[in-house]
């Protein structure tokens, strides 16, 4: 039986979602975690982690469906990616695990706490330097013979992939300091305030140097962006997120609370919309198409029936926790 409903570009825009949702929820989680040096040990820091003390330790179910996702929705794309990115992804999984512990251990054993704190902030920076890397090292291209990765071990660390890295760093960091902007009052929204209006200026210019280099990484890139008449409605993302910029700046220079999140968030989104200009329809860049990576249509059906029904409930219980959590965190936290 035939039908309507292209299922693997489907599952390619739940991925995305999913990896997007990873952004909002755990970016600005890492975000706290890589300034934590800047912040005076005691009352600076404590407010910080009591900011998101509450929900963080939900945040990774994103990344567990974007990569579960990928597993079962693209099995070939998978079976690339993961020879081509061990290296990366090893590290992101371990700093995770390292940066978790640390988080518990801080507040259960005082006497040791600046080494946790120290373990907190690398967990953080590496787990968000890596996955930067991991994203710049698949957007630059995997080599591919037949149906399997024919690269080397060290192909993912390049110029491009490391300067992808540190912008996801800087990026996590601003989103880090807009959401204390939110979260805190008095010395510790201050201290945002002027980390966020530095970060911002480090994005933007981030942001300027990816998208100047990613049309020139390939031939296919160059075309998907400048090729008339699609420059049409490739421009708008650049103008958006000029726009967006600005509008971001301006808010911090007026001290709006929650504007600056929102619009950092709205780069990021952006950021991921052009990344869907420049691979879209490829899972693999320029060699293996969503729809040639696909699993079997009937398991694509069957997963769409599980995720129809997880994903509210995901959704669900991750908003209730937002919402009972709302408003400042205080001095006292929720320790």
């Amino acid at each position: 039986m035939t039908t309507l409903l292209d299922l693997p570009t489907l599952w390619a825009f739940v991925i995305a979602v999913a990896v997007f949702a990873y952004v909002v929820m755990d970016g600005f989680d890492l975000g706290i975690g890589i300034l934590f040096p800047v912040f005076a040990p005691g009352p600076e820091r404590d407010s910080a982690m009591n900011s998101v003390a509450p929900v963080w330790d939900g945040n990774e179910t994103w990344l567990v469906l974007g990569g579960g996702g990928l597993m079962a929705a693209f099995p070939l794309a998978y079976a690339i990616i993961l020879p081509a990115l061990y290296a990366p992804i090893i590290a992101m999984v371990l700093a995770l695990i390292f940066r978790g512990v640390a988080f518990e251990f801080r507040w259960r054993d005082p006497g040791h706490r600046r080494y946790w704190d120290f373990a907190f902030t690398t967990g953080s920076i590496v787990a968000t330097l890596a996955q930067g890397i991991t994203l710049g090292a698949l957007l630059q291209g995997i080599v591919v013979e037949g149906r399997s990765y024919a690269g080397g071990w060290w192909d993912w660390l390049t110029p491009f992939s490391l300067l992808v890295g540190v912008s996801l760093v800087v990026g996590y960091a601003l989103l880090g300091a807009t959401w204390l902007v939110m979260k805190t009052e008095g010395a510790v929204q201050n201290h945002s305030f002027r980390l966020a209006g530095k970060l911002a200026i480090a994005l933007i210019a981030c942001i300027g140097l990816v998208s100047v280099a990613t049309p020139f990484l390939s031939g296919a890139y160059y075309e998907r962006w400048f090729a008339w008449p699609q420059v049409l409605f490739t421009a708008q993302v650049p103008l958006l997120v000029g726009l967006c910029s600005g509008m971001l700046l301006v808010s911090l220079m007026r001290r709006w609370e929650y504007w600056p999140f929102l619009l950092t968030l709205a780069l990021f989104a952006l950021c991921l919309l052009g990344l869907g200009v420049s691979m879209f329809p490829y899972v693999v860049p320029n060699a293996v198409t969503i729809h040639q990576a696909a699993a079997p249509h009937s398991s694509l059906q069957f997963m769409l029936v599980g995720a129809s029904v997880l994903i509210p409930i995901i959704l669900a219980y991750t908003g209730y926790s937002y919402w009972v959590f709302r408003g400042k965190t205080g001095h006292e936290g929720y320790h």
